[in-house]
């Protein structure tokens, strides 16, 4: 499939990737996705490590096809969680939230391979000068956190700047998403807002309906003056969030520190089914979205829609 193959990379029937997902994306979902034949990823978030690890084994009783954890390097754990995935052989990664050029020797010596997250062209060529897989080039139309470019602008130049596979992900929800983004010169997707209504995913009910029932304009983004911008549905949460953003932008120094304690554990509250006061992360697809199914079932429709498309060529 695509530059350098990356089902052949990574073992994978279909270049389909489960976004990886804090507080969502679990063992189980994960498991669920691989089992289908895409990639399913684990994240790890601000977990710590003996959390992960759990996971990493519900994953594994599940299935024994090929999956991946996502590492975030800003988390706290990020260090041990770098030195478990070792330990536990876990062969394929993805990163967040900065360049993992400290653990890349250890992970390319266990056979690791890593695809980072980039919102950039000059972060993806720095991936590959230390030894990434492939990245993933993600849009400011995905949820939660985001960069600054669209995924249409953002896919090509990367292509184009670099040797490896390139994942393209924000946006895409069903095969003309995929399909729009081969033409650009994606390897493979990922998607994170469609499985957000699998059965195998494990938020509350409120949430998969939150994003079901959602509009075409119901996103915002939020955090933007804290250099953190999180892309979520609107609710009381996000309100709160953008008048406060508003009124700290007038200030000489705004406090940041105020508007980061407000969404802290918002998120975990969302998928804990609180639609008021959560933080509830979902993309600008997510009008798309329109029922609940199991991962099996949305990676065979997508996968469908997708050859129908590009004429049943791959």
């Amino acid at each position: 499939m695509g530059k350098n193959g990356i089902c052949d990379i990574l073992g994978i029937e279909y270049p389909i990737f489960q976004g990886g997902m804090a507080w969502i994306s679990d063992g189980a979902l994960a498991a669920a996705v691989s089992e289908a034949g895409g990639l399913g990823i684990i994240a790890a978030g601000n977990a710590p490590a003996d959390v992960v690890a759990a996971e990493i084994e519900k994953c594994r009783a599940i299935t024994q096809k090929p999956f991946a954890v996502n590492i975030m390097l800003l988390s706290p754990h990020a260090e041990e969680i770098a030195d478990l995935v070792c330990k536990m052989n876990v062969k394929i990664l993805t990163t967040g939230a900065g360049i993992p050029s400290k653990y890349m020797p250890a992970w390319l010596e266990h056979g690791i391979s890593v695809i980072p997250v980039v919102p950039a062209v000059a972060i993806a060529a720095k991936m590959e000068k230390i030894g990434a897989a492939a990245v993933i080039a993600e849009g400011m139309e995905a949820g939660g956190h985001i960069g600054k470019l669209t995924t249409m602008a953002l896919v090509p130049q990367i292509v184009d700047a670099v040797g490896i596979p390139v994942i393209a992900a924000g946006g895409i929800a069903d095969g003309r998403g995929m399909a729009a983004a081969k033409m650009l010169g994606a390897s493979g997707f990922q998607l994170g807002t469609r499985f957000l209504v699998a059965h195998e995913c494990p938020i509350h009910e409120n949430y998969k309906k939150a994003v079901i029932k959602a509009k075409d304009i119901d996103s915002v983004i939020t955090g933007q003056i804290t250099g953190h911008p999180v892309r979520v549905l609107r609710n009381k949460l996000s309100s709160k969030f953008l008048e406060m953003e508003k009124a700290e932008a007038k200030k000489d120094a705004p406090d940041i520190k105020k508007i980061e304690e407000l969404g802290a554990g918002a998120l975990r509250a969302a998928v804990l089914g609180d639609m008021e006061n959560g933080s509830i992360m979902a993309g600008q697809i997510a009008a798309l979205v329109r029922k609940e199914q199991s991962c099996a079932e949305i990676i065979a429709e997508i996968w469908g829609e997708y050859l129908k498309l590009v004429g049943g060529r791959e």
